[in-house]
């Protein structure tokens, strides 16, 4: 006679103890500060600077070890080329989508009709740094700043792009070496082992950052300096919402798995970077997560770092709203062909400005400058609230970013269809039940 004995289920820790819902708590807590006692917020922007100056500080050791391990892993290089192309490619068609879907929202809802802005009474002082450089930015110039001016150059610069130009070029040259490729590849995964724990060190001080930048965006700002500009903010959010929900929703399920399901799974670094506003405050643990998941190390090491840079939704979305709505508030009427114009144009800058501080309000004003009847002037209309913008732009990048690397592994047969669903649905996969004796 079988004896059937119910699955042992580990007890679930203390709901406050999760990293999701201190970041949630820090966040409300930061906000009521803010509100409350803003000069004194103000003053605790160092403790989001400082978070997130802490986690740059491993983004490119992270982003070198996984390319470099993961590209001397592979077992051709033409593989390589095969992931890169397929990832350019994604980034191509969905970077466009959104151009497009805030084009159409902008078009439809038209959140800056009846604002009657005169051009000349703006103070474009505030804009003329942005402006100064959108005109520094170029093809040629962007392209020379992937390559750094040393090897070490690449790590201290800041900047995703050179780190990943270096890491290619040494996991392909380690991949050249013929049987004593292992013993370097084994070197670089216990160096990455060290630094992953590094990530997960410092992920116990993100409610401390996330605190800070919040309480010093409310303190700063205050909720009633968005209140004249509240349409376009919400015209963004909700753009931003159904751009994930219908397109990201439908690329997920076209690759066979819920998006919903994705989003569960990385909370905590969603509401991390809701508080830090930005994006690259969860990137080291999100290629941690994505490789647990089942994503193969060269494609996560490839995908995400390039698609930072690459694949900036939540920014593309951002800049045909804004500019359509700077248009629309002082009186401008964009036909058909320069908005297209205006579409071209953000395309390719918005890769020429990947990387760089403000990225978003320059790229705004390199695709503001080919249209001369929209007054670049008209940037300083949202300059004040862009800030309140940026936490929506980092979420939909962040989202796109995942997604994008899920798919490509999908596409490239490297993935681990049994670690993306234990990943993705726990529930389903109970602890294994106790044996009788």
């Amino acid at each position: 006679m079988s004896v059937t004995v119910p699955a042992i289920v580990a007890p679930r820790p203390a709901w406050w103890k999760a990293l999701y819902a201190q970041v949630l708590i820090a966040i409300v807590v930061g906000g009521a500060l803010g509100h409350f006692a803003p000069d004194f917020a103000v003053a605790l922007k160092p403790l989001g600077d400082a978070f997130i100056k802490l986690v740059k500080l491993i983004i490119a050791p992270v982003i070198f070890l996984t390319v470099a391990a993961g590209i001397a892993s592979m077992s051709s290089l033409a593989r390589l080329g095969s992931t890169t192309a397929k990832a350019l490619g994604y980034f191509l068609v969905v970077s466009t989508l959104a151009l497009v879907v805030g084009l159409v929202v902008a078009n439809v809802v038209r959140p800056g009709e009846g604002m009657g802005v005169d051009p000349r009474t703006l103070d474009s002082t505030a804009v003329s740094g942005y402006v100064g450089k959108a005109e520094e930015q170029d093809l040629v110039s962007f392209l020379l700043a992937i390559i750094p001016d040393t090897f070490v150059g690449a790590f201290t610069g800041g900047q995703i792009l050179p780190v990943l130009f270096v890491a290619v070029l040494f996991g392909v040259s380690v991949a050249g070496l013929g049987e004593s490729r292992n013993r370097v590849v084994e070197g670089l995964h216990s160096v990455s082992e060290v630094f992953f724990r590094m990530v997960n060190l410092l992920m116990r001080l993100a409610p401390i950052g996330a605190f800070g930048a919040f309480a010093f965006t409310i303190g700063k700002y205050g909720v009633g300096a968005i209140a004249n500009l509240a349409a376009l903010i919400a015209t963004f959010y909700l753009t931003s919402a159904l751009f994930i929900a219908v397109v990201l929703g439908m690329i997920a399920r076209t690759a066979g798995f819920r998006l919903w399901d994705l989003l569960a799974y990385l909370k905590d670094e969603l509401w991390l970077v809701l508080g830090t506003s930005s994006s690259e405050s969860a990137l080291p643990s999100l290629m941690h997560k994505l490789e647990q998941a089942g994503c193969s190390r060269s494609v996560v090491g490839l995908v995400v770092p390039t698609g930072y840079s690459f694949n900036l939704d939540g920014t593309n979305i951002y800049m045909t709203l804004a500019a359509l709505f700077i248009a629309q508030a002082t009186g401008v009427e964009l036909s058909l062909g320069e908005q297209l114009l205006l579409l071209l144009v953000a395309m390719i800058s918005s890769k020429g400005a990947a990387g760089v501080t403000g990225a978003g309000f320059i790229t705004l004003a390199a695709t503001l400058a080919v249209v001369p009847s929209v007054p670049v002037a008209g940037m300083a209309l949202i300059l004040g609230i862009d800030r309140f913008m940026s936490e929506c732009r980092a979420i939909t990048n962040f989202i796109g970013n995942a997604v994008a690397t899920v798919v490509v592994a999908r596409w490239e047969g490297a993935l681990d269809e049994a670690a993306l669903a234990k990943a993705l649905r726990p529930k389903d996969f109970p602890m294994p039940g106790a044996r009788p004796d």
